[in-house]
């Protein structure tokens, strides 16, 4: 009784503060009930009512932009990282939305449930980015977690989509353990578990030698380290990728690494900056064999989607570069490289799913043979998205590394750089390589005409559109990006 009279006794600032995710969950119950008074054929107002829902919250988001404080008792947290990571989110979750509708008409499992495990699991996205306090980070993860479990493994009548399912549950439940374990510990050697108690805690009394707090660090290095498939626990990574659901792989290799950032950043680069010196190396080579794994690897790959799932534990690898220079610089430049890649990746993915047919996914580099003859436009798209992957100018993924790499250069991180710019070069490899075998392979097959599929065609065009202008215009992105992060996570 005590703890529901302290809930209706909260101020209305806090219900205010938590307003997007609230949209989103009546928007997850409107569409639940909603679907069972459509018809099959009126299927497709749900992916509207759906879009409008994020399009909501996307717009409250816009109102908290500026507010600071906490709330929920220290557990929530309103700043301008969070939002910024919430627009990132949002884009990603609405952009998964609007090219699912086509898809999983033709898969034929265009099912209410679908839309509505979307926007739970973004619930749980966007509360990771909010969470101020470990427990919170903890609960968050498991939203997000078990709606992407369900999703993974959605195409029930594929056995791949259920082994993704299956490898995705049983090693992110195992990885969880991993992360609750390290809230334990900390807790046990700080007395909080609220990121802003550890901090000052951290900063009052340096650690010496406190292998409780030090074996709780490695834990939730364990716990991020499977969330946003950094090596050695990325194995489930391609598997999980090429099983699921195309759109929702798409969501994965976005969404989900997306709220995984935020929160090991704000962990790390907040709560245990104080002890920096400490962790910093472990992360040090954590990056480097990340990234080189993902790059080596993915140049062997010959089906596109696990060729993404490499190419996305490469990029973890270059994010986790800007944790581990830990500065303002390297969090803003990590928020820029958030947007990027979601727009990269979810492009990619839009071009996988408009090149399959039922029965036929098209998902090996042979199957984009000669496309550049057969479609210009697809073909176009895919040089842009292409060379953004790659880190080539004048191209959003350019930018987004070229402020990574400086911001690491400046805390004397010159051989990370180094490598990482190396694991690049290896990258233009195998992302060049299907811009070859598109425009100077003759095609296996006649072309035929694609699918009239407008929604994953409008996804595409955004994708293509933002990349250029982040990469043509990044300034005043990168200028409030960083805005954002200094006084959020209150660094130098």
């Amino acid at each position: 009784m005590e703890a529901i009279e302290r809930m209706i006794n909260l101020p209305s600032s806090s219900f205010q503060a938590i307003a997007p995710e609230i949209i989103l969950v009546l928007g997850a119950l409107f569409i639940l009930v909603l679907d069972l008074f459509l018809t099959r054929e009126r299927h497709h107002y749900l992916q509207y009512f759906s879009l409008a829902f994020i399009a909501l919250a996307g717009w409250y988001t816009a109102q908290l932009w500026g507010d600071t404080g906490f709330h929920f008792y220290d557990m929530i947290i309103v700043d301008n990282f969070r939002l910024s990571i919430a627009y990132t989110i949002l884009i990603a979750a609405g952009m998964t939305i609007l090219m699912s509708g086509p898809y999983i008409k033709r898969e034929e499992v265009d099912l209410g449930e679908y839309y509505c495990l979307t926007l739970l699991a973004t619930v749980g996205m966007l509360f990771m980015a909010a969470a101020a306090d470990l427990i919170m980070i903890f609960v968050s993860l498991e939203t997000m977690s078990i709606g992407v479990y369900i999703l993974a493994a959605f195409q029930r009548y594929r056995v791949a989509s259920n082994e993704a399912g299956l490898k995705y549950l049983l090693i992110g439940s195992f990885a969880t353990s991993f992360l609750l374990y390290g809230i334990a510990l900390v807790y046990a050697a700080t007395g909080h578990t609220d990121l802003d108690g550890i901090s000052r805690f951290l900063t009052n009394n340096p650690p010496a030698g406190d292998k409780i707090l030090y074996a709780g660090i490695a834990m939730l290095v364990v716990g991020f380290g499977f969330k946003v498939a950094a090596f050695p626990f990325h194995l489930w990574t391609p598997d999980v990728y090429e099983g699921a659901p195309t759109s929702i792989t798409a969501f994965m290799a976005a969404g989900v690494k997306v709220a995984a950032f935020a929160a090991f950043a704000r962990v790390f680069m907040s709560a245990l900056h104080p002890v920096h010196d400490q962790w910093a190396p472990a992360l040090y080579w954590l990056a480097i064999l990340t990234m080189s794994l993902g790059n080596l690897v993915a140049v062997t790959q010959t089906n596109i989607k696990r060729l993404l799932a490499y190419s996305s534990i490469a990029h973890a690898g270059y994010l986790l570069i800007g944790i581990t220079a830990g500065t303002s610089e390297a969090a803003s430049a990590m928020v820029f490289y958030l947007a990027a890649y979601t727009l990269m990746t979810m492009g990619v993915f839009a071009v996988v799913i408009y090149l399959g047919h039922k029965g036929e996914p098209n998902l090996t580099l042979y199957d984009f043979a000669g496309l550049g003859y057969r479609y210009p436009l697809l073909g176009f798209a895919m040089v842009v998205l292409m060379m953004s992957l790659a880190g080539l100018p004048p191209t959003a993924g350019f930018m987004a590394k070229f402020y990574l790499f400086r911001a690491a250069i400046r805390e004397d991180l010159v051989w990370l750089v180094v490598i990482a710019v190396l694991n690049s070069v290896v990258s233009v490899y195998y992302y060049l390589g299907i811009l070859v075998r598109m425009f100077m392979n003759p095609p296996e097959e006649e072309g035929r005409a694609l699918p009239a599929y407008v929604p994953v065609g409008v996804t595409l065009a955004v994708s293509i559109a933002g990349i250029i202008l982040l990469g043509i215009f990044p300034t005043p992105w990168i200028d409030a990006a960083q805005r954002s992060v200094m006084v959020a996570l209150g660094m130098r």
